[in-house]
């Protein structure tokens, strides 16, 4: 699993890129795992996440590929990123009740079942082989948090921009979490 880098605060949820900072980070990943015998890179559609591994999928000769369903949680029918000042409240109701959504909006709830639905998927028609996947905090916290509870608010809070959590599976079966 790969969060994004770090991007700006202003624009279209789906299409802000990477910050320089982000950029240099997108870098970043690359170097770490060009050494793991990546398969596939796989990623949201929303450009910040696709910018973060495209290095990876370059540096291995291959393509991102892209999957609607591992985009960021919709938090309401706006496509603006809600301000921080906004969003930690929305955090933390929505972990307390996983079933809460903003009108226009899905719930923790459901973008969980989005979320794994797909890595299930990915889990059987990538078995045995490494798969990058990028995406963004909150969606990689709801696809961890399924198979273990410790994935949590706190846990989403403590990620960093860019960050890289290496689960281990055996077929559907998580066994092993590490952070690079």
């Amino acid at each position: 699993m790969v969060r994004h880098g770090e991007s700006p605060y202003d624009g279209n949820e789906r299409t802000r890129g990477l910050t320089v900072k982000g950029q240099l980070g997108a870098r970043s990943i690359a170097n770490v795992l060009k050494e793991e015998g990546i398969d596939h890179v796989i990623s949201s559609p929303y450009t910040r996440s696709i910018l973060t591994v495209e290095p990876l999928a370059k540096q291995l000769s291959q393509v991102v590929i892209v999957r609607e369903e591992l985009k960021e949680r919709i938090f309401s029918s706006e496509e603006k990123r809600l301000p921080d000042s906004q969003l930690f409240p929305l955090l933390e109701k929505s972990f307390l009740d996983p079933n809460f959504a903003l009108e226009g909006g899905e719930s923790n709830t459901d973008c969980q079942k989005r979320a794994v639905k797909v890595l299930e998927e990915l889990l059987n028609t990538y078995e045995g082989q490494k798969v990058v996947i990028g995406t963004h905090a909150l969606v990689m916290t709801l696809m961890m948090g399924y198979y273990h509870k410790k994935y949590n608010l706190d846990f989403l809070l403590q990620t960093t921009k860019p960050d890289i959590y290496k689960m281990e599976f055996n077929g559907q079966e998580l066994v092993g979490v590490k952070r690079l």
